[in-house]
């Protein structure tokens, strides 16, 4: 699958493991992800690419500008996990 900026991916490794991110920068071997509230914008997590599992979905750009719209493009991502 082809890495894009905005995808959603899922953490398959760490202290985030089972949470669901957005991928703001790619860079391989490397996804610069963050979810808006325990990894805001301005403190980014760097992940390597085999401790995420990509989502079809991609958020728009305008989803993407600040961590409150990050926040609520994931939460139907983490309320269908809690499921």
């Amino acid at each position: 699958m082809e890495w894009k900026r905005g995808q959603v991916v899922r953490s398959l490794a760490g202290h985030d493991k089972g949470s669901f991110l957005a991928v703001l920068e790619y860079a391989p071997p490397w996804a610069v992800v963050c979810d808006g509230k325990h990894r805001p914008l301005e403190r980014p997590k760097r992940k390597k690419l085999f401790h995420l599992a990509p989502t079809a979905t991609v958020l728009p750009e305008e989803a993407l500008k600040t961590n409150r719209q990050i926040r609520s493009a994931l939460r139907p991502f983490a309320d269908a996990a809690a499921k």
